[in-house]
C-alpha cells in the first residue's frame, strides 16, 4: 500500500478520498488553488500546497505544478478524482513518467475510451450493441450531412473528445444540422481542445443507464449493478439510482455481461463505468465509457456495501479484487440527489456567494457527502455542486421518502441551491412510478410553468 497520497482535485470528491486514504493508513497531500485556501480538504490534509490562481487553468489542470507538489511532498501516487485531469490521458503519461502511480487505468486505454469515436469502434469489435451513426469523426460539414441523411433524422452530433454532457447537439432536420453542428464543434473546442465530431442516430425519449465496474491487474474484472441517470437538464445528471426501477435480474446479468465483456476487451482496470441508452422497446446501446470514479458512485456504495474510492486505491497498489462477480449482491435500493448551488427558477443560473447557514440532515440511510460549512465561500471558478444528498432503503419507496424527509431537512441559506427542484422531483407521480426518460426535466418544467400560468377559478 502506498504511504502518501496526493489528491489532484477539490470539493467534494477531494474531501471523499482523503477519508479513504485516512481509512487505508495513507498521508495525504491537498492541492489547492488561492481561491481555495479555505477549503474543508485543505484543513484536513495532512500537507497542502497551493498550486496557483483561481482559474482551473493555472492550478487544477496545471499539470506541472501538480507534478511539482507531488515531488516536493514525496507522494508516491496521485488520485485525480473526477473531473478536471481525471480522464486526461497525458497527465497520466506524465505521472507515469515522472515516478508517481496514477490511480486510474492506463493512459493508452483513457486515449482509447477518451476518443468516443474510437470507443464505438472498439466497443462493437467486443460484441457490443451499438447506436447507428457515423463509423468515425466527420471530416466536414457536408459529410456529416450526408450521414445524416443516410441514417435519418433525428441525429445527435457529439464531441469525440467529450464528455460529460459537452459538445452535443440534437438535430431534428438539416436546418437544425447546420447550426447544431456548429454549436456542437465550437463548445468541443472550448471544452476539450478538439472540436472534432461524430454522428449518433437519436434514440427517443432513452433512459440513461450505467454499469459500474471494478477490475484489477490480475485479470479479475466485475461489474456491481447498473445506476438509473436518467433524470438529467442538457445531458448534465440531477438525480441517480440504483439499481433502476425498470431493470430486472435477467437484463442486470445479460447487460453487466456486455459491459464486462467491453471492459476485458480492452484491459481495463480500476474503477470505470459503461454507459448505455435504453430504449422505449428494452434495448440497450452503448454509449460511452467514464474511465474515472463517477459523482454518483455513492449509490452503488450503498447498495453493495463497497468503498470504490479504497479499492480504486488497492488496485492501483497492485491489490486483487475482494470479490468475484457470483459474490456481488444489490442489497436495498439507494437515491443520490446532486445540490448545486444554482437557481431553478432562473434556468439553473450558478449562485456563487457566501453560505450564511447550513444544516445538513441526518438519520438512518442519510448519507451528505459535502465540502462545505457555514461561511464557505461558493467561488464562480468552478462546478456549482456543494453536496450529495443519498438516502437508501429496503426498497425504492423507501429510499424515495427518506432522500425526501432528508431534503426538507437541509438548510441552506446565502445562495440559491436545488434543493426545492429535488423536493418537487421526488414528490413527481412519474417518479414516483419510475416513468423516467432523459427529457423528463424539460417536460416537469413545461408542466410547471403552465401551472403556474392556469387562472384559478372563479371564487377561488
Amino acid at each position: 500500500m502506498f504511504k502518501k497520497v496526493l489528491i489532484a482535485n477539490r470539493g467534494e470528491i477531494a474531501l471523499r478520498i482523503l477519508r479513504a486514504c485516512r481509512e487505508l493508513g495513507v498521508s495525504t497531500v491537498a492541492v489547492y488553488s488561492e481561491a481555495d485556501r479555505e477549503s474543508l480538504h485543505v484543513r484536513l490534509a495532512d500537507e497542502a500546497v497551493c498550486i496557483g490562481p483561481p482559474p482551473g487553468s493555472q492550478s487544477y489542470l496545471h499539470i506541472a505544478r501538480i507534478l511539482a507538489a507531488a515531488e516536493v511532498t514525496g507522494a508516491q501516487a496521485i488520485h485525480p478524482g473526477y473531473g478536471f485531469l481525471a480522464e486526461n490521458a497525458q497527465f497520466a503519461e506524465a505521472c507515469d513518467e515522472a515516478g508517481f502511480r496514477f490511480i486510474g487505468p492506463t493512459p493508452e486505454v483513457m486515449r482509447k475510451m477518451g476518443d468516443k469515436s474510437q470507443a464505438r469502434k472498439l466497443m462493437k469489435e467486443a460484441g457490443l450493441p451499438v447506436i447507428e451513426g457515423s463509423d468515425s469523426v466527420v471530416a466536414s460539414e457536408e459529410e456529416a450531412l450526408e450521414i445524416a441523411r443516410a441514417i435519418g433524422y433525428p441525429v445527435m452530433i457529439k464531441a469525440a473528445a467529450g464528455g460529460g454532457g459537452r459538445g452535443m447537439r440534437p438535430a431534428i432536420d438539416e436546418q437544425s444540422f447546420r447550426s447544431g453542428y456548429l454549436i456542437a464543434r465550437a463548445e468541443a473546442e472550448a471544452a476539450f481542445g478538439s472540436g472534432e465530431v461524430y454522428l449518433e442516430k437519436l434514440i427517443v425519449r432513452p433512459r440513461h443507464i450505467e454499469f459500474q465496474l471494478l477490475g484489477d491487474e490480475h485479470g479479475n474484472l466485475v461489474h456491481l449493478g447498473e445506476r438509473e441517470c436518467s433524470v438529467q437538464r442538457n445531458n448534465q445528471k440531477l438525480i441517480e439510482e440504483s439499481p433502476s426501477a425498470v431493470v430486472t435480474e435477467e437484463i442486470r446479468q445479460r447487460v453487466g455481461a456486455l459491459a464486462v465483456r467491453g471492459a476485458r476487451h480492452i484491459g481495463y482496470h480500476s474503477a470505470g463505468t459503461m454507459e448505455f441508452l435504453m430504449d422505449v422497446d428494452g434495448k440497450f446501446y452503448f454509449m460511452e465509457m467514464n474511465t474515472r470514479i463517477q459523482v454518483e458512485h455513492p449509490v452503488t456504495e450503498e447498495v453493495t456495501g463497497l468503498d470504490l474510492v479504497k479499492e480504486q486505491i488497492r488496485i492501483a497498489a497492485g491489490e486483487k479484487l475482494p470479490v468475484g462477480q457470483d459474490e456481488v449482491v444489490l442489497r436495498g435500493h439507494a437515491i443520490e440527489c446532486r445540490i448545486n448551488a444554482e437557481d431553478p427558477d432562473h434556468n439553473f443560473r450558478p449562485s456563487p456567494g457566501t453560505i450564511t447557514y447550513w444544516y445538513k440532515p441526518g438519520g438512518p440511510g442519510v448519507r451528505v457527502d459535502s465540502h462545505v460549512y457555514q461561511g464557505y465561500k461558493v467561488p464562480p471558478y468552478y462546478d456549482s455542486l456543494i453536496a450529495k444528498v443519498i438516502s437508501r432503503g429496503k426498497d425504492r419507496e423507501e429510499a424515495r421518502r427518506r432522500t425526501l424527509l432528508a431534503l426538507e431537512e437541509m438548510i441552506v441559506e446565502g445562495v440559491p441551491t436545488t434543493v426545492p427542484f429535488h423536493r418537487k422531483a421526488l414528490a413527481h407521480p412519474r417518479f414516483i412510478r419510475g416513468e423516467l426518460d432523459t427529457g423528463i426535466v424539460a417536460a416537469w418544467f413545461q408542466e410547471w410553468a403552465a401551472a403556474a400560468t392556469t387562472p384559478a377559478p372563479a371564487g377561488a
